[in-house]
């Protein structure tokens, strides 16, 4: 957040509203010397400020000098979203007191229950949720409130957010479910939240991945555990390759054996995409590894 000011009381203003100085900033508001909606060459308005730092005193001083609170900064952004992302959820249930909008939108389509999610404020999600927030709030890419919360491994808001009406396998404009991008990340617990609320475990995106692919070349085992509670294959890919080739690709020894282990037959190109029963688990990994060599680990 900028803190470029306009004028020397202005910067007065904005100081009192970041450190929380309550007495200072009643000083200069009453003194009819500078506005309380005084804001920086960004729109940055002291009342965002406060909100940001979490200075509740000074929110409510704010807005009985008359702050507009849906006042939008450049971005986009007001007091609520600022609240919301730092997690001030007195600040936040005061700004609805007042009448703060959860329509207001940010230019990159953000909301303040976008940012909520994407920062693991549960806690600001449940007041959000309960003011008229939209649970498919999204971003320009079609990033969801669900998808940026499973992005940063928030298990809880997921919980929250699905329990609200939010689909589990909307994706973003790439075709990247939120799913697939937990996977990507590593979060486990979210996987596992995700496909016990109907997340398609083997839904591609537009470059032809699934969740397990992703997860086996990232070596995310645990993730590839919970995957693989749901359904035992190894995914066969529209290029004919599996979650093991993406696992050799990935140079993942522990996931490779993890996936031998899994499945009595991974499917592995040949003609009937298996490997004989009797061979040793050494004796597999070289046959997984092979056609990836002769082809120089294309897929």
């Amino acid at each position: 957040m900028s803190f470029k000011k306009e004028t020397p009381l202005a910067n007065a203003v904005f100081w009192a509203a970041r450190k929380g100085n309550l007495a200072l900033l009643q000083l200069l508001l009453n003194s009819g010397r500078v506005d309380a909606d005084c804001r920086d060459s960004y729109g940055t308005t002291a009342l965002m400020v406060a909100s940001y730092s979490g200075h509740y005193e000074c929110v409510k001083e704010l807005i009985m000098q008359g702050a507009d609170i849906n006042y939008q900064r450049e971005t986009g952004s007001t007091a609520l979203f600022f609240a919301s992302q730092q997690g001030h959820n007195d600040i936040v249930k005061l700004l609805f007191e007042f009448g703060a909008s959860t329509e207001i939108q940010t230019k990159d389509g953000g909301s303040s229950l976008t940012v909520a999610c994407q920062y693991g404020r549960s806690e600001v999600v449940d007041t959000l949720l309960k003011n008229g927030a939209n649970v498919h709030d999204q971003l320009n890419d079609g990033a969801t409130a669900l998808f940026l919360a499973a992005q940063e491994g928030h298990v809880n808001i997921i919980r929250q957010l699905l329990s609200s009406g939010a689909k589990v396998n909307q994706t973003r404009e790439d075709g990247t479910a939120p799913l697939w991008m937990a996977a990507q990340m590593g979060h486990s617990e979210v996987v596992k939240v995700l496909l016990l609320r109907g997340a398609d475990r083997d839904a591609d995106r537009q470059d032809g991945s699934t969740p397990l692919f992703k997860a086996a070349f990232k070596g995310n085992n645990g993730v590839i555990e919970e995957l693989l509670k749901f359904s035992p294959s190894l995914g066969l890919l529209k290029n004919g390759s599996t979650a093991l080739h993406a696992a050799v690709m990935g140079g993942n020894l522990k996931t490779i054996s993890l996936l031998l282990d899994a499945s009595a037959n991974p499917t592995l190109p040949n003609k009937n995409n298996e490997l004989p029963a009797d061979l040793t688990k050494n004796d597999r990994i070289r046959r997984a590894l092979r056609p990836q060599l002769v082809n120089g680990g294309s897929t």
